[in-house]
């Protein structure tokens, strides 16, 4: 830790102007320091006051007053960090939050590096490595999903699920390496058959954490939502519908869109990032195919796929032959185009397609928009996990984990000696307590906590 065993101070609000700021203390010398530099209204020393309580005053610098102040004080171990901390509001000018915070630091203070104060929570036993790291997620949420995971991970979603099941799994790896010790006298202490069901209870556990992560993923960086479709379908006139802005250039000369272009749209507290797509066609134009192969990718990569169709140029067959060769798990069909065409018409189209999903719309009139935003937000809110996991490296230690996991089971069901079973129950409790922090290293908690803003 950067300034491990010294008191750290920082702005925990916002660089910039603004009606309130707040500058945080955190250590054993917090209250020592802020009462060298705060006087009460009423003559009250912080350090005879109670924990959790507020104190009207001013900041005094050079017998001169810098700002009237409000200092909140928490006396460790019931604060943030487990620390002392003091929280000092002062009005939110530039100048006055760096007169204090240079006037804390002579004081005796070190400036906090980026996260240093989560980091001290995690430290002091606040809080897991994976609460810690869903603080940073909370505050970079910019939608209702990425947040309502964000806090699902805060209050101890994967830790809570996890925490009983690598205890029983140290117990019977205990008893695993116990009998190595007896190895000559051939006893076994760990029972064989429920170590089976435990593992197999783990794996169920795991694999259902690691499949939440294309769901979690796609809520904490938005849904990926691929629009593709032949050229002039209708491709650009809804992402500049959903955008509710001219986003892409509109022409009736097929080839416009060369390249992918994005807008996120936040829609019922979900973020989708909408990526319109060069039209998918054979061509001899170099640029364009450039754009026909990028818009392959993009397709791909995403988690629904919208197929724009001009039903007077594509017949039902050949709708579902070019849907079916893009081969992807989520693909929905927008017959475009209600204004101009027989809605009657259309809707049997729609109906002839059978097991492909189809919604018909009019990108130029908005009909059916409604319609496909409930489509896409059912589409991600219809997930049967109890916790949802957002963040890769939680991704890659269960994973991990899991393979773990399922080799310890080979190895039971192949009657593999006790000792090899130990050092593969020892690498699924490792990837289990580097997930949550029993287990870390300086490297791993500098990479993590390098992301965090300076003041949390």
């Amino acid at each position: 830790m950067q300034n491990e065993g010294k008191t750290i101070v920082a702005s925990a609000t916002a660089p910039g102007t603004s009606a309130i700021a707040i500058v945080r203390l955190s250590g054993d010398k917090a209250i020592i320091i802020a009462d060298r530099v705060f006087r009460s209204v009423h003559g009250k020393t912080l350090a005879k006051q109670k924990s959790h309580t507020i104190h009207l005053g001013h900041i005094v610098q050079n017998d001169s007053t810098l700002d009237e102040v409000l200092v909140s004080l928490f006396k460790g171990p019931n604060s943030y960090t487990g620390e002392d901390v003091v929280e000092i509001s002062c009005h939110g000018s530039i100048y006055i939050q760096q007169q204090l915070i240079q006037l804390l630091q002579k004081e005796g203070a070190q400036m906090a590096a980026p996260g240093e104060f989560t980091l001290r929570a995690f430290m002091n036993g606040k809080m897991d490595l994976t609460q810690a790291e869903a603080v940073a997620d909370l505050i970079a949420s910019e939608g209702e999903a990425a947040h309502r995971v964000a806090i699902q991970q805060l209050r101890g979603g994967i830790s809570n699920q996890l925490e009983q099941l690598r205890q029983q799994l140290i117990d019977f790896a205990s008893l695993v390496e116990l009998e190595l010790d007896f190895s000559e006298e051939d006893v076994d202490f760990a029972d064989r058959n429920a170590l089976d069901k435990l593992l197999q209870e783990a794996q169920d556990t795991i694999k259902s954490l690691v499949d939440s992560f294309a769901v979690g993923n796609a809520m904490k960086q938005g849904v990926p939502v691929a629009i593709a479709g032949k050229p002039n379908a209708g491709k650009s006139s809804l992402l500049n519908a959903l955008a509710q802005e001219e986003k892409a250039i509109v022409s009736e000369i097929a080839g416009t869109t060369r390249d992918s272009i994005e807008d996120t749209v936040t829609i019922d507290g979900i973020q989708f990032r909408f990526i319109d797509t060069a039209g998918l066609r054979e061509t001899e134009d170099t640029i364009e195919a450039i754009g026909v192969e990028k818009a392959k990718t993009k397709i791909s990569d995403a988690q629904v796929l919208l197929y724009v169709v001009d039903s007077e140029t594509m017949t039902t067959e050949d709708i579902k032959t070019e849907v079916n060769a893009l081969q992807h798990q989520s693909p929905l069909v927008l017959l475009n185009k209600a204004d101009l065409y027989d809605t009657n018409q259309l809707n049997n189209q729609s109906r002839k397609l059978g097991d492909i999903d189809s919604i018909v719309i009019s990108a130029e009139t908005g009909a059916g928009l409604d319609k496909l935003k409930n489509h896409l937000v059912q589409l991600v809110n219809h997930t049967n996990y109890d916790t949802i996991v957002s963040n890769s490296r939680h991704h890659n230690e269960l994973q991990q984990t899991l393979t773990a996991i399922l080799t310890v089971r080979e190895g039971l069901s192949s009657g593999l000696s006790g000792d090899l079973l130990a050092v593969d129950l020892r690498t699924a409790l490792h990837h289990l307590g580097m997930l949550t922090g029993s287990i870390s290293s300086d490297e791993l908690l500098g990479n993590i906590f390098a992301n965090f803003c300076i003041g949390k």
